[in-house]
């Protein structure tokens, strides 16, 4: 059976005579089903993030197999992690098939090859999470690595446009966005490909955002290494505690740099030291470590 991507479809087959905003209204059309298709594997993707939080917390990582636009999407996701989460190196990586090559260029067979998609697998340890990447649901580099992960004790997952995937007995969390024929066929960077890009921006926000790398809705977990970013961290600091920019600056000097500490150290008004101590305590978080600092000490039971 041929992937809902590969079939034909029958909205869009004069779209090669279409004017220009004829087709652009056509795609458009077509775009706007994608983030109903990506809500209905929401829950799914949940129990995702928890398992991938657990692992993370136990020291494993994250890793995503992909081949061409699967492959390039999972790249661009993992790169950005660090610059805006500080995310260390290593915790969510992404394996393109093909390597760096690829990226630019097509190369040939390396999709097709089930053995590099295994030996690309060989890195992950028993609790990691391998998250497969395919539009059709049958990649075989994509079968390669998760047979690989499974056989390593990873949990697996499947990112897909088929509802009917090959691949979807090899994962122990599948998702499925049921974005359904694309407007010019087989096509799969665009409706497939959107919805990927939404799962993974999803998945991995969502991620950071549970092992403490926010504080509300600002990113806190950024290290000021220039003057460009010195001054986003203390608008931030200005914005999460409605201090001034000079406060904000003696704060991060006091707290070298460091936008986390300077923040609890604010909120909680106390040294960045103790600010720094509370949130190793706390997996990182300032919510709870602020919660432990300021919350009253519970009175001594006395008994008669």
């Amino acid at each position: 059976m041929d992937a809902p991507t590969e079939e034909r479809h029958p909205g869009t087959t004069s779209i090669d005579t279409d004017s220009s905003l004829g087709v652009l209204r056509a795609l458009n059309a077509e775009d706007a089903t994608v983030p109903g298709a990506v809500a209905a594997v929401l829950p799914e993707l949940a129990l995702l993030v928890d398992r991938a939080v657990d692992s993370l917390r136990a020291g494993g990582s994250v890793h995503y197999f992909g081949a061409g636009t699967s492959g390039r999407l999972a790249v661009l996701d993992a790169a950005e992690l660090r610059p805006t989460f500080n995310a260390p190196e290593g915790l969510v990586v992404a394996h393109h098939a093909g390597g760096p090559a690829a990226l630019l260029q097509a190369v040939e067979n390396v999709e097709d090859d089930a053995e590099l998609g295994r030996a690309e697998a060989n890195v992950l340890r028993r609790g990691d999470i391998a998250i497969g990447l395919t539009a059709s649901g049958r990649t075989p580099f994509v079968r390669g690595a998760l047979e690989r992960a499974r056989e390593l004790g990873a949990t697996t997952a499947l990112v897909t446009a088929n509802p009917h995937a090959e691949l979807a007995t090899l994962a122990d969390h599948v998702l499925a966005a049921r974005t359904g024929p694309e407007a010019l066929t087989g096509s799969t960077r665009l409706k497939a490909g959107t919805a990927q890009k939404l799962v993974l921006n999803s998945f991995s926000t969502a991620l950071m955002i549970r092992l403490g790398r926010t504080w509300s809705n600002l990113m806190v977990d950024v290290v000021a290494t220039n003057a460009k970013l010195r001054g986003r961290v203390v608008r931030i600091l200005q914005e999460a505690t409605g201090a001034d920019a000079d406060a904000a600056r003696l704060a991060l000097d006091a707290a070298g740099g460091e936008l986390k500490p300077a923040l609890l150290s604010m909120l909680a008004h106390v040294d960045a030291t103790t600010a720094r101590d509370a949130l190793e305590d706390h997996e990182g978080s300032v919510a709870r470590a602020l919660v432990s600092l300021t919350s009253p000490a519970p009175h001594p039971v006395t008994t008669q």
